[in-house]
Parts: C-alpha cells; structure tokens; sequence
C-alpha cells in the first residue's frame, strides 16, 4: 500500500476512534507484524498486543461488571472469555479493514497472513495500546466498547467456547462430530502443541498452543471461520 493511502486509512481509523492524528505514527506501529519487522528492521507491534490485551480485557470486565449486575463471576468469565477471543475481535479488525494496514513479510503475505485470526486479533490489541498510551484508558475504552462490544453477539449461545461451538455447528449442519490430533514438541518446561481439527475426515483448522487445551481452542477457532465461510455461501 502506497505511504499516503496507508496514513489515509490510519487517519479515518483514528477519526472512528474519535481521537485526534497526532499520534498517527505510533498507531501504524500496532500493525507491524513480526515477519514484517525482521525483514524491514522494525520494532514489531508484539510489546503493543501485550499491553493491549489487559486494556481490553478491563475494558470489557468494566462493561460487563455494569451491564449484567445480577450475573455471578463464573458467567461473567465466561462472557468476557467470548468477547476478548481472538476470533471474536479479530472478526472485529476485519470490519474495521485492518487488513490493508498490516504489514507483514513476504512469506506471510504470500500465505493470507494479513487474514490471519491471529495476527488481526493480535494487531487489534496493538490498536488498543496504541488509544490507551497515547489517548488514555477512556478513549480506548469507548472505542472497545462502541466498536467491539456493542457488535458482539451476546446471546447465551454466542458465549460458549469455540470447540462446543464446533461441534453443535457441525452436528446441526453436517451431521458429524469434530475429530482432534494433536503432537507435541519441544523441552518439557517449554513444550508447544499443535492441533488438527478434522470434520467428515477433512482438516479445517489448525491450533499451536502451550496445552492441548489451548491448541484445540485455536483448531476449533479457525475450522469455525472455514466451515461459517462455506456454509455461508453454500446458503448464498
């Protein structure tokens, strides 16, 4: 993306935000992914999405804590675990168009990376951090809760994790039940694991994370955006 087009787009996204551009160059910063920094000796936004993740995390207690009163701390968990979800706002930066802002290296570019659950939804904490250091925590706050919270579907359903998620989409519309394999790999104080979720014998998602737990939720997340996608267009 050209240099003027791109500050265009950071310009409007800051004019969402309803803050003022002096802080234009901080903000592109928030969307400078590893693969991008190591190419172009740039800091990446990963300090950013560190900082962003608790800002957005009590921004959304914070509404959740005043909008449901009567709601018992196990439920509120559950909502805010929903809402702060990397598919969920990474669902989010796509409508707010961060993926003609990212930039990202070679290698990711060439596999959708800029579409990547992941990297947007890091990107959007980057975002966040980015309102919060510059702007303070209520214009951050009103931007999560304008732009993010009050687009979020918050029926009961919509809170349930994402490998229950799966399972009642694929055995209400495909009439299956989801299969995970997982394989571990590294030091045993510092092992990963990478999941396959497989639907009717295809993979659709694939998940690294510190437990066989987190790996899974990350499948389920992905496979759940595929199987939305095609069925939506098989509806369409």
């Amino acid at each position: 993306m050209a240099g003027e087009t791109r500050r265009r787009r950071l310009r409007a996204l800051l004019a969402l935000a309803q803050v003022p551009e002096d802080a234009l160059d901080a903000v592109e910063a928030a969307f400078i992914h590893e693969s991008a920094a190591k190419e172009e000796l740039l800091l990446s936004n990963e300090r950013l999405e560190f900082l962003g993740d608790a800002v957005l995390g009590l921004a959304t207690a914070r509404w959740l804590y005043a909008t449901y009163r009567d709601e018992k701390e196990g439920t509120l968990a559950k909502r805010k675990a929903a809402i702060v979800s990397d598919y969920a706002i990474a669902q989010t930066a796509r409508r707010l168009g961060f993926p003609q802002l990212l930039r990202v290296g070679a290698g990711e570019r060439a596999h959708g990376g800029v579409h990547r659950t992941s990297i947007l939804a890091d990107a959007f904490e980057a975002f966040i951090a980015a309102l919060y250091l510059h702007y303070g925590f209520e214009a951050a706050r009103a931007f999560v809760e304008r732009e993010h919270i009050a687009n979020f579907d918050h029926e009961i359903a919509a809170i349930a994790d994402p490998k229950t998620q799966l399972q009642e989409l694929t055995q209400a519309h495909l009439a299956c039940t989801p299969v995970y394999e997982e394989r571990g790999q590294g030091p045993a104080h510092q092992r990963t694991f990478t999941s396959v979720v497989t639907v009717n014998g295809e993979a659709v998602g694939t998940g690294i994370g510190p437990s066989k737990k987190a790996a899974q939720q990350q499948a389920a997340m992905q496979a759940l955006e595929a199987l939305r996608a095609r069925l939506g267009a098989v509806a369409g």
